[in-house]
């Protein structure tokens, strides 16, 4: 299997995807993220609030060390987070159950016809009250995983790896055809 040296990976181009955790508590969701943002060679993670940061032995034990090698910042507010991803032109999208909520195909068709901003960044919020109203006001839209047992909710790990790899998948198409 091919795998990168972190000095490799450190230097590859990134997909222009972002993911923006807001105050997610475990430690063990904050590894799992950065681990899944590795294998889609993302640009980075904004850990805001509460989120754990590294160095931390449980981020440790679920990132397997890709938390040396995935970019990340860390805000105080997410609002802030949020503000300069979308001074710096990123399409920004809360993944959180809402009124008026899109699927994720939807949110990726909607990304493809736009004027294609520099990249996108996906807000995941906390275990249990999720993406905070304030964060929410300042995003794009929400994006909603249809889910059709009798839970209403993800984890937030679980949640990253799926709208990662969507989006993963769907930004390196586009970015490949525009040759960037």
């Amino acid at each position: 299997m091919h795998r990168l040296t972190p000095e490799a990976f450190r230097e590859t181009k990134k997909v222009p995807l972002v993911m923006v955790l807001d105050n997610v508590r475990s430690q063990h969701n904050v590894g799992a993220v950065f681990r899944t943002a590795d294998a889609f060679c993302i640009e980075g993670l904004c850990l805001c609030g509460i989120s754990p940061c590294p160095p931390n032995t449980e981020i440790h034990k679920t990132a397997l060390g890709a938390e040396l090698t995935v970019s990340y910042t860390y805000h105080e507010r997410t609002v802030d987070a949020v503000i300069t991803l979308r001074e710096k032109g990123y399409m920004v999208y809360a993944v959180e159950l809402a009124h008026n909520a899109v699927t994720l195909e939807q949110a990726i068709d909607v990304y493809k016809q736009s004027t294609l901003p520099q990249g996108v960044a996906l807000v995941l919020g906390h275990e249990v009250f999720g993406v905070a109203d304030e964060v929410l006001a300042l995003c794009d839209g929400c994006i909603e995983l249809p889910q059709y047992g009798t839970k209403h909710s993800l984890n937030v790990s679980v949640t990253a790896g799926i709208v990662m790899y969507a989006w993963a998948k769907a930004l390196r198409e586009q970015f490949e055809n525009l040759k960037i």
